[in-house]
């Protein structure tokens, strides 16, 4: 499995319900997409980052999804470039199944 952090070093005019409508609007583009295990929404005010976190199947499917045009869209929604960096997850523990 790969993982992905996408963060966004954003404009200080880009506030907190800004950040949530944007993940709530983007959210259903994600369920049930095939390769992704997980994504997580993240953000910070006081860093002024969204950072979002994916889990995929496999590094083919995470690296097609972070096309050249999707990262194009994403500058242009959150108004700053986002840096992506990929990781090799060694191991998931999930206890949401308890």
């Amino acid at each position: 499995m790969i993982g992905v952090t996408v963060t966004f070093s954003y404009p200080s005019g880009l506030d907190r319900s800004q950040v949530i409508k944007i993940a709530e609007g983007a959210r259903g583009m994600f369920e049930g997409m095939p390769g992704v295990r997980f994504k997580f929404f993240t953000f910070s005010e006081k860093e002024q980052q969204a950072v979002n976190f994916y889990v995929w199947e496999s590094k083919e499917a995470a690296e097609q999804f972070f096309s050249p045009e999707l990262r194009e869209r994403v500058t242009d929604l959150y108004g700053a470039a986002p840096a992506i960096e990929f990781v090799e997850i060694a191991e998931i523990v999930d206890n949401s199944k308890s």
